[in-house]
């Protein structure tokens, strides 16, 4: 049996070479960053840690969005490979519902599992989504999927269903409506929240200047 601290190890070379490849917004640098910020708010939060450190590796091994919408996989692959590390069935089982419900999936979906543990792991997620560096992953995905900056005849859908929100190939800066600046409000945990709060406003700031410079003023 391994240690819990091996088992974390272990988990982070896995998820490194399982996403060698993967979008700029949703590599190996997008899991340590949100990893860094699952141990920054679960220093005030009473968690199981292994589950968070678990649940925030491996919350996007396999994101549905670059697997045509499946959800199924990431939880799969996850539960694979925490079984061959010999990790409890009920942890394992904790950290499958986190990665199952972690997700954003726009906004008017009642998320079916709370913990603790998810607060912590789906603000940490969140907050890699908003700020400057969710500005940087906003666009970088946009333009992975070559989608326009922004059409002012399109407008943002704040009322989408699940499937609208998947299917969606708006605009890049309609997604800062439909999901980035609502987030802010959805955070979990104090710790969440008071950060938000800070990279929330810098977006809005951003988003001011992107207006400016899009009607040609000073």
């Amino acid at each position: 049996m391994i240690s819990e601290k091996e088992q974390i190890s272990k988990t982070i070379d896995f998820v490194k070479e399982t996403l060698k490849n993967a979008e700029g917004g949703h590599d190996w640098f997008h899991i340590e960053r949100v990893y860094k910020n699952t141990l920054l708010i679960a220093k005030q939060e009473k968690v199981n840690m292994l589950v968070v450190c678990l649940g925030a590796l491996l919350h996007d091994i396999a994101d549905s969005k670059f697997y045509n919408g499946d959800e199924t996989v990431g939880p799969k692959l996850a539960a694979e490979f925490l079984v061959k590390l010999n990790v409890d069935s009920v942890t394992i089982e904790h950290v499958v519902k986190i990665i199952e419900n972690i997700s954003f999936k726009g906004g008017n979906i009642n998320q079916a599992f709370k913990s603790p543990e998810l607060n912590v792991v789906q603000d940490a997620d969140r907050l890699d989504a908003i700020g400057a560096i969710g500005i940087a992953r906003c666009f970088n995905y946009g333009g992975f999927k070559n989608r326009a900056l922004y059409d002012p005849e399109i407008k943002p859908n704040l009322n989408m269903t699940k499937a609208e929100y998947k299917a969606s190939t708006a605009p890049t800066i309609n997604h800062f409506y439909e999901k980035l600046l609502l987030l802010k409000d959805r955070m979990n945990t104090k710790t969440g929240k008071k950060i938000a709060l800070q990279r929330h406003e810098f977006m809005l700031e951003f988003l001011n200047q992107f207006d400016k410079e899009w009607q040609g003023e000073k």
